[in-house]
């Protein structure tokens, strides 16, 4: 890929506000130039690459010090973007920063877009799409799984994967160019046989990529999880137990929780996204009414519901219409409160759950809630819970990308069945192979690259 030549860019890099250190960030052909003019100290154009240097930035006007610094000088190609690379690490704090950046501006800079520096590194060849979508799944990542997933993938697993596809279906596609321009020396049958062979294996390893979709989702962005049940049940206690704090209200009084609380949990790696919700049930008060209809809401957007039953009564009717409107969910039943004498049989449960959803709990002893989490790490993560380098696809693009590869394959093996030409097979299989290439981003549209990038914050 040519390497992308442009203006030297620059960015706070770190968070604003007030802190240790920041960093500005400079990119470009002129970063070290630019830099050295604001910087008292050593000369920058002249010291080795890779070097971290003691000074003070100066305002060329006043001639005054706006801050005492360390600036680091990394020369292409061995930065980030392949492109000159300087790192200004300043005193935290918001005015020092945004001095130091509006003086590299001044000096001729431009002030970077979000996620310019990633594009950049995209589009010199230093990273392809799906290391940059890992970039962004490292700064959002709210596990250590989900963590080493996105480093898993910025070290290219799924580029080296999604590459040996394009390989091998490139491969059939140069033999069927060898076929059309000199029939003598081939058969249409052996170039149709090899079309399908391929098509069948690509489309079976693309298969066992997006079996990994699901835990990529969740990984990514959080399994939503909906604690309902009715009132004073121990949904609150249940949360607060999760979260490790006294983040819910939990009293006797039925109904004190009458609206929806969510947090963020860790479970075993599996970020949960908990929603808390009011008990369930009739009520004439119009607060608690708004509750309960939100409860509702949140029920039936979750991945996972948890729905907790207080078994030292009888069950009730809002127990059971809530078993048996949960019977359509991925569900954990969680029998509470086992700490008192136990009113409800397992007779009577065995008409609305399988055993296998079904978990004992004291919440106020502690008793159960390890194997609670347990059983929602296992139920969501059986296949990837401990595998260490396994190719994990994690968003919405790259699954939509490989559904339409699949489509293309499909359509390979129809027109196979259905006796249509090789040249006209060929189109479906390029289209597979060009599919796979937005993927990595070797044949991605403009306008997608411009809006994947946006994404980013300003400074990556």
């Amino acid at each position: 890929m040519p390497k992308y030549v442009a203006e030297t860019i620059a960015a706070i890099s770190t968070p604003p506000g007030e802190g240790a250190i920041s960093i500005v960030r400079l990119s470009g052909d002129d970063a070290v130039a630019l830099a050295n003019s604001v910087f008292k100290g050593k000369d920058l154009t002249k010291v080795p690459t890779h070097t971290i240097n003691y000074g003070h930035i100066i305002d060329p006007r006043t001639k005054r010090p706006v801050d005492e610094v360390m600036v680091s000088v990394m020369r292409a190609p061995k930065t980030f973007t392949r492109e000159d690379v300087v790192e200004i690490n300043t005193h935290g704090g918001i005015v020092a920063t945004s001095r130091v950046l509006q003086l590299l501006i001044a000096a001729g800079a431009r002030q970077a877009e979000p996620g310019e520096f990633t594009k950049r590194a995209f589009l010199n060849g230093r990273i392809d799409l799906t290391e940059a979508e890992s970039v962004m799944d490292i700064i959002r990542a709210k596990t250590d799984r989900a963590a080493q997933v996105a480093v898993d993938q910025l070290g290219g697993n799924l580029r080296t994967t999604i590459d040996d596809l394009r390989q091998d279906i490139v491969n059939v596609l140069a033999q069927v160019e060898v076929n059309i321009d000199y029939p003598e020396y081939d058969t249409d049958q052996m170039t149709v046989q090899a079309m399908g062979v391929c098509a069948r294996d690509a489309n079976q390893r693309i298969d066992g990529l997006l079996a990994t979709a699901q835990g990529g989702k969740i990984l990514r962005e959080g399994l939503a999880t909906a604690i309902v049940g009715r009132p004073n049940v121990g949904k609150s206690s249940l949360l607060n137990y999760l979260l490790h704090e006294d983040k819910a209200i939990v009293t006797d009084v039925a109904g004190t929780t009458r609206d929806v609380l969510e947090e963020y949990v860790n479970v075993r790696g599996v970020p949960l996204r908990l929603v808390d919700t009011a008990g369930i049930h009739d009520t004439n008060d119009k607060v608690e009414k708004i509750g309960v209809e939100r409860s509702r809401k949140a029920l039936n957007a979750a991945d996972l519901v948890l729905l907790v039953l207080d078994v030292s009564e009888p069950l009730t009717d809002e127990d059971r219409e809530l078993l048996t409107a949960t019977r359509a969910k991925k569900r954990i039943v969680v029998l509470n409160k086992q700490d008192l004498p136990v009113a409800v049989t397992g007779d009577e449960l065995a008409q609305y759950v399988e055993p296998s959803e079904l978990i004992s709990t004291s919440i106020l002893t502690a008793t159960g809630v390890d194997e609670l989490e347990a059983r929602i790490a296992k139920l969501f993560f059986g296949g990837i819970e401990n595998s260490q380098n396994e190719v994990v696809v994690t968003n919405a693009r790259q699954i939509g990308l490989l559904k339409q590869t699949q489509t293309s394959l499909q359509a390979v093996l129809d027109g196979i069945d259905a006796g249509m030409p090789v040249d006209l097979i060929q189109i479906d299989l390029t289209e597979a192979w060009d599919k796979l290439g937005e993927i990595t981003g070797d044949a991605a549209p403009d306008e997608l690259i411009t809006t994947l990038f946006t994404q980013f914050c300003v400074g990556k």
